[in-house]
């Protein structure tokens, strides 16, 4: 396995509710390092383009709305294999579906309020991680 990096979306619904350092302390005991981190609100034009490739999808207007609805922190996370272990941690889309002990089934409210978004793949992880943060703002 090699060492990886993805972009993690630590979303509105946990922001409101103060999740971010039991979210982060996830990552952390999972073995991934937050090696970028930033708190923003994204416009929802930024959604839209962070989004654009859900563009056709029923769910894409909703998602851009919620996405901007608040506070949001944006990462990049380090480790082996960082894409597949972020999206065990993490775990299925739906909270009801996923795992005991994952983010989603612990934090997530429902499939649009999981708290938490990741990467799906490596080459994802580039465009996204690129989305949000200059190499100037990695620090390894």
């Amino acid at each position: 396995m090699a060492i990886q990096r993805t972009l993690s979306i630590i979303k509105p619904d946990a922001t409101e509710r103060n999740l971010t350092g039991s979210i982060n302390a996830r990552f952390e005991q999972a073995g991934l390092r937050i090696i970028a981190q930033k708190r923003l609100h994204l416009t929802r034009a930024q959604a839209e383009k962070f989004y654009e490739v859900h563009k056709d999808k029923a769910f894409y207007d909703s998602l851009c709305e919620y996405m901007s609805s608040g506070p949001v922190v944006a990462q990049v996370l380090c480790g082996e294999d960082a894409v597949a272990q972020n999206r065990k941690i993490m775990g299925a889309t739906n909270p009801a579906n996923a795992e005991i002990g994952t983010i989603r089934r612990d934090f997530g409210q429902s499939i649009e309020h999981n708290a938490v978004h990741g990467s799906d793949s490596p080459e994802n992880a580039q465009i996204e991680i690129s989305f949000f943060f200059s190499q100037l703002e990695i620090v390894e």
